[in-house]
């Protein structure tokens, strides 16, 4: 952690005078996931995170659970308002995932999700995690928008 950036409540990366988003204010799973929010507007999100050694199979490459992790966690964030709606949530209605490159314990991941289609309570999103100028993972993220479940 730096100057420029504070824990939320629930330990998730956020820069101090930066992007900020609703969503993550709570997030445990983003929270163990170490990322840092880079950009979080509607539409578009960036995450960064760094692999660490429990993020690893036992070949010693990144688990494909993790890269479908951080691009899910990326797409929630694109598809959900930065400052949120109390009415409605927008959550995941499919999403599919392609491997293309291997990644590694140490290597710095960044998920970049873009809006490519809205229509109605409808949405596909696609997400790029690239390592360096390399595409690691696609994943393309289907959505909709629904009545915001009651907290239990």
């Amino acid at each position: 952690m730096t100057e420029s950036t504070q824990l939320t409540d629930e330990g998730v990366l956020m820069p101090a005078d930066g992007p900020r988003h609703r969503m993550l204010e709570t997030d445990r799973c983003t929270r163990w996931l170490g990322a840092e929010v880079l950009q979080a507007d509607p539409g578009h999100a960036r995450l960064r995170m760094t692999v660490r050694r429990e993020m690893t199979n036992g070949f010693d490459i990144v688990h494909g659970g993790m890269l479908f992790t951080l691009a899910d966690t990326c797409f929630a964030m694109a598809c959900n308002h930065p400052e949120g709606d109390d009415a409605t949530v927008t959550v995941a209605s499919g999403a599919d995932i392609n491997f293309l490159k291997t990644a590694w314990l140490g290597d710095e991941l960044v998920a970049e999700a873009v809006e490519i289609s809205r229509s109605g309570r409808s949405g596909i999103y696609d997400v790029t995690i690239t390592r360096a100028d390399e595409t690691i993972a696609v994943f393309r993220g289907r959505s909709r928008t629904i009545a915001s479940p009651e907290k239990k």
